[in-house]
């Protein structure tokens, strides 16, 4: 059967409360949630690697969005599902309790201006609701090329009190769609490399109920 557009992008409106992922992929496979999935390379090339394991992406901007949408249904990929919303708001309403295999966080935006800090991902607020979300031993793996903001992350994963005993620290691995010297393999990662950006990375898994 051709999968169509309609079938990949998720309508939130027809959601009135927490989502079913079961029902959203028709399997019971683990989901996999990229936070900002951009124009999709890493969704495509995990997709690809992993059809047992199923993966959703949510990226605001909707030139992407739509980018993302028509690349997955040019490759026909069942196990990959794209909406376009806060993810921060999408986490905290509709996702339930341990129904996350791991979050994929690449390249957040720092928001470095004071008065924008507020938009950030990486907040005590949303890494409880991550938390929630992910099943006990799921992991959370991050990258970013702004060393500030890597130090911020770096504290409230493991140093905070609110949110630093959820955690524990593993060994981030590259991923089996990175290239030689990438960690990731996305699109912003590669554009990092090639202006001698340094990548720094961290990966943590959920060690409470």
């Amino acid at each position: 059967m051709t999968i169509t557009n309609d079938q990949i992008a998720v309508d939130l409106s027809n959601c009135s409360s927490q989502m079913d992922l079961c029902e959203l992929f028709g399997n019971e496979n683990p989901v996999h949630l990229e936070v900002g999935s951009g124009k999709g390379t890493f969704l495509l090339n995990q997709a690809q690697l992993h059809p047992h394991l199923n993966y959703l992406g949510i990226e605001w901007a909707n030139k992407y969005y739509r980018y993302s949408i028509d690349r997955i249904r040019r490759w026909q990929l069942p196990n990959v599902r794209i909406l376009r919303t806060d993810a921060r708001l999408f986490i905290k309403n509709y996702l339930s309790d341990a129904s996350v295999a791991a979050f994929h966080v690449y390249f957040p935006d720092p928001w470095p201006k004071k008065r924008h800090q507020k938009r950030r991902f990486f907040t005590p607020e949303n890494l409880r609701e991550v938390a929630r979300c992910l099943v006990t031993g799921g992991q959370l793996r991050t990258a970013t090329d702004y060393a500030e903001y890597f130090e911020i992350i770096q504290h409230l994963l493991l140093h905070q009190p609110e949110t630093a005993n959820l955690f524990e620290q593993q060994q981030f691995f590259p991923g089996p769609a990175a290239l030689e010297g990438e960690w990731v393999g996305t699109n912003f990662e590669r554009k990092y490399i090639k202006q001698g950006r340094q990548i720094y990375t961290l990966a943590v898994r959920k060690i409470t109920e």
